[in-house]
């Protein structure tokens, strides 16, 4: 894994809010070595979001902001746990 991976993943998983870590590491686990240079982009810019807004628009609580509808995001959204939690 390179140096950008590595640091955005100790990013994901070390985020304020429990949910988030275990939302992030899943995704990681599964989707962080297969992203482009753009996706990789995009996973740096929902890592600045705060996580009681990020969490909203991962479990439709509230809508995403247009910028921030991208396929990255969808996959995120569709991802155990969240499909999990959808589910269930």
């Amino acid at each position: 894994m390179d140096n950008r991976r590595k640091k955005l993943l100790y990013r994901a998983c070390h985020r304020g809010i429990k949910e988030m870590d275990l939302i992030f590491s899943a995704f990681c686990e599964r989707e962080l070595s297969g992203l482009n240079e753009v996706e990789l982009g995009q996973f740096e810019a929902l890592l600045e979001i705060p996580d009681q807004d990020l969490y909203a628009w991962i479990t439709g609580a509230e809508a995403v902001p247009e910028q921030y509808r991208n396929g990255l995001l969808n996959r995120l959204r569709a991802s155990p746990p969240m499909a999990e939690l959808a589910t269930s």
